[in-house]
């Protein structure tokens, strides 16, 4: 099992988790109670329940390297391109817009 933090401008949203079912989205209660909180994406809305998934979610496949950055990830940190989620955890900690993924 792999766990990563899912965080939104700088606050923990929640936690991705990846087992022998599949893959997992949960907010923190903490983040959900808080009056500004703002979705991850359009497709994980505010919701109290875990979201499922066989294969990692659209929105956190999108924002894994492709081309000659995804070549670098896989040279450098002998990363197989097949194990998203191996990529998420490396290579998002400091993603382009309000999104970071930290291992834990």
């Amino acid at each position: 099992m792999r766990q990563g933090e899912i965080w939104v401008n700088n606050q923990l949203a929640g936690v991705l988790t990846e087992d022998d079912n599949g893959y997992h989205f949960n907010y923190n209660k903490e983040y959900l109670e808080q009056e500004k909180a703002s979705p991850v994406s359009l497709t994980l809305p505010l919701h109290k329940d875990p979201f499922h998934s066989e294969s990692l979610f659209p929105f956190f496949d999108g924002l894994i390297p492709e081309g000659w950055l995804l070549d670098i990830a896989h040279k450098n940190w002998k990363i197989n391109p097949r194990d998203r989620m191996g990529l998420l955890l490396t290579t998002c900690r400091d993603c382009i817009g309000n999104i970071s993924v930290r291992s834990t």
